[in-house]
């Protein structure tokens, strides 16, 4: 078997795909996939320190640190979005941002 033989083998078994054409092109979309996920995962990190301000200026303040009807506005704008999943996203969303409670 030829290097490049073998070379398809292998991409094709890796992405699952019945044929090297395939193979190509879920490895381009998974290539797609890790730079979005590379993304949103800054973007929570960033969330997470704009969560940390706003909760020191209402601790501060005097007020609690967690305001529940924010975090249930918050469930319903990603349960509109994304349905039922999106809740439970939120959920884990709020609970990266709350920080330790």
């Amino acid at each position: 078997m030829s290097n490049a033989t073998t070379s398809a083998a292998a991409t094709t078994e890796a992405t699952g795909a019945r044929t090297e054409d395939a193979a190509a092109l879920i490895t381009g979309a998974r290539g797609r996939v890790d730079a979005l996920d590379d993304r949103i995962i800054g973007l929570v990190q960033e969330r997470m320190a704009v969560s940390a301000v706003i909760q020191e200026a209402r601790i501060t303040s005097g007020g609690r640190r967690v305001n529940l009807s924010r975090e249930t506005e918050i469930l319903t704008r990603y349960r509109d979005a994304l349905g039922k999943p999106g809740t439970t996203l939120a959920l884990t969303l709020l609970e990266l941002c709350r920080g330790r409670v």
